[in-house]
């Protein structure tokens, strides 16, 4: 059986799934039972410094966009960081790990941008027993206006400054918990390097606004009449999450440091795919958010389940084994040649895929053959863009079947070349051409 204990810069857990620091880790309440459940550790909800705590909405703060079957894709907050005493959360953090030894416990800490600030706070977490810490340099909306959260993330020379003092301040790692609102993801992950942090997180909620009440004419959600922009997240963010993991795994400069992988995790397979485009472990917040802790359950039988039919023993032996394939557009081989197939067994005759070809791509599948209605793909037009694949209902009716070296590609009525060719060197690029000549 599949060992998936996790050891994340030193940090042990028995599986690789933390709650990210949100509602569902708020107070000792929620987190015991999170154990309870089966989760490997929690990232427990931001802290921030002594003296009055941070003031909530009191009112509406999720927005949420739907699926045309109502499931949740994702979720709008405009919640602050914990809105409760910072004593009585160092003092319900060091029971819980006192309780529950075997399980990581991160804090995730939000101060001002003064060094003062981090160098009080820091003690008193590490007198928790904690694992480690999280640096929260992502929250889009309240605190980054406050000149903290992304605010500091968007800045690089911040994000170093910081992570020196906690590395100067304090023996538990520092994981640095990165914005997603800004241009290029590497610039912030390599300044927590030469910090000196032990791992990166990311990503953190996206600035935005999920919709607008046409009624009263405001975002929601919608306090008082008046709408702000707020963190979205859930599975809608996956994809750009999923693409930030990869850019610092695959980066010259970051390649190696650790990352906890954050961002739409809601099933066993979302998990993996964070672990082998370079993430240590994930968080996960808006899946237990919808569906109860229990969720967690299915993630780790799901992960052990297919880490045995693939012959994974742990999870080093697949952390990061899809980084070598991402690559940029330029290197993608320009000989590569496949084409659509419709299983016509499978075809239910819907005519989806012919509509998409026929008034958005390449007019390649008929409608009608010889008086009777049927989808087909002619060879001759097919560019092999998949956009059929992508909206036809049914499972596995059609699918992308490359061309072997030496055939006829009847578009362009060239022999498919089994040589590797890519943009660098194409006649058509000015840049090839210029250094050629």
């Amino acid at each position: 059986m599949a060992d998936i204990r996790n050891n994340f810069v030193g940090i042990k857990s028995p599986n690789p799934f933390w709650l990210a620091s949100a509602p569902p880790t708020d107070k000792a309440y929620n987190v015991e039972r999170a154990f309870k459940a089966g989760w490997g550790g929690v990232v427990w909800k931001t802290l921030g410094e002594e003296g009055p705590p941070v003031v909530n909405v009191n009112g509406p703060r999720y927005g949420a966009i739907w699926g045309a079957d109502r499931r949740l894709l994702g979720l709008n907050n405009i919640e602050l960081i914990t809105d409760r005493d910072l004593q009585t959360n160092l003092r319900e953090m060091k029971q819980v790990k006192m309780s529950w030894p075997d399980r990581a416990l991160i804090a995730s800490i939000m101060v001002p941008c003064v060094e003062e600030s981090w160098k009080a706070i820091l003690p008193l977490v590490e007198e928790t027993g904690a694992d480690g810490i999280e640096l929260n340099f992502g929250c889009p909306h309240g605190m980054s206006e406050r000149g903290m959260g992304s605010a500091v993330g968007q800045v690089p020379e911040y994000i170093e400054m910081v992570v020196r003092w906690c590395k100067q301040y304090t023996r538990m790692p520092v994981i640095t918990k990165l914005t997603p609102n800004i241009t290029d993801i590497r610039q912030p992950a390599r300044a927590a390097k030469r910090g000196g942090t032990d791992a990166v997180s990311l990503i953190n909620t996206i600035n935005s606004i999920v919709s607008v009440d046409l009624d009263n004419f405001a975002p929601n959600p919608t306090v008082g009449g008046k709408g702000s922009h707020g963190g979205y997240c859930g599975p809608a963010v996956k994809p750009i999450a999923l693409n930030m993991v990869a850019e610092i795994a695959r980066d010259a400069e970051t390649a190696g440091l650790p990352i906890s992988g954050i961002g739409g995790v809601t099933t066993w397979r979302d998990a993996a795919e964070f672990l082998v485009l370079g993430a240590g472990n994930v968080q996960v917040c808006t899946a237990a958010m919808t569906y109860g802790f229990k969720i967690v359950e299915e993630m780790i039988t799901g992960l052990s389940d297919w880490m045995d039919e693939k012959g994974h023993r742990t999870l080093d032996d697949i952390t990061g084994r899809a980084v070598p394939n991402v690559t940029d557009w330029q290197y993608l081989n320009l000989n590569y040649i496949a084409k659509a197939r419709i299983d016509q067994d499978l075809c239910i005759q819907c005519g989806r895929c012919h509509i998409a070809c026929e008034d958005t791509s390449h007019q390649a599948i008929t409608s009608m053959v010889d008086g009777v209605r049927h989808f087909q793909v002619m060879e001759d037009e097919c560019v092999g863009c998949n956009l059929c694949v992508n909206v036809c209902p049914v499972d596995n009716c059609i699918s992308m079947v490359a061309l072997e070296p030496g055939t006829l590609d009847e578009r362009t009525g060239k022999i498919v070349d089994p040589t590797y060719a890519n943009w660098t060197t194409h006649p058509n690029n000015p840049m090839a051409r210029q250094a050629a000549e």
